[in-house]
């Protein structure tokens, strides 16, 4: 297995918890959670070169 490199992140409390339960109901680490979906907007970026769009990011009713 490849050495992995470590990167130091800041989150928002708010962000971390929502990446808690989240990876709660994955049964994964936050970690392991945060890799995962940055592995998966990766492969989307490769597939079709866009990201994915901003509104999504937005909170309902906002």
């Amino acid at each position: 297995m490849p050495a992995k490199k470590q990167v130091p992140l800041r989150l928002s409390s708010e962000l971390y918890q929502e990446l808690v339960k989240w990876a709660e109901s994955d049964f994964r680490s936050v970690n392991g959670q945060i890799e995962y979906l940055l592995t998966e907007c990766v492969k989307q970026h490769n597939r079709n070169g866009k990201y994915i769009p901003e509104h999504l990011n937005q909170k309902e009713g906002s």
